[in-house]
């Protein structure tokens, strides 16, 4: 199944794409916030049926204690919203450190600091994009090896 994954910002949306198979998550595009969030929705949905996704995964900011934020609770809205928008499921993932995990990646491959803030947002959908995927293949061996 092919999914798109969302970091959302308050400025930009970050995201990603998997393959069919999903085994593996890439960067795709940021999409700049626009005038609403309606506009912002058609933009993600036009991606959707570009690249023919079958899902959403929205990055969900949990601190690391779990709890639910500020930020976390706007998000958890928008994915609301959002499904709403779309003809496809919406789910959340944890996306805790996603952005350090971007940013460190960016920094080893001796990226500058403009360069970094251009593509920080769709490596981070891409790290929390994955990190769903792999959560979901280690569910189904597990159910596996449970039989």
């Amino acid at each position: 199944m092919r999914c798109l994954g969302l970091d959302l910002g308050s400025k930009r949306i970050g995201v990603a794409l998997c393959d069919p198979d999903e085994r593996v998550a890439t960067p795709l595009t940021v999409v700049q916030r626009g005038k609403s969030r309606n506009d912002d929705h058609a933009k993600i949905a036009s991606l959707v049926t570009e690249y023919e996704a079958q899902a959403v995964v929205v990055g969900l900011p949990l601190n690391m204690s779990s709890k639910v934020t500020a930020a976390a609770q706007a998000a958890i809205e928008e994915t609301e919203q959002l499904q709403r928008a779309l003809s496809v499921p919406v789910h959340l993932h944890d996306e805790r450190l996603t952005t350090v995990a971007a940013n460190r990646s960016l920094l080893e491959m001796e990226m500058k600091a403009d360069a970094r803030r251009r593509v920080v947002d769709k490596v981070a959908a891409a790290v929390m994009l994955q990190s769903f995927l792999d959560h979901r293949r280690n569910q189904r061996d597990s159910a596996g090896d449970a039989r």
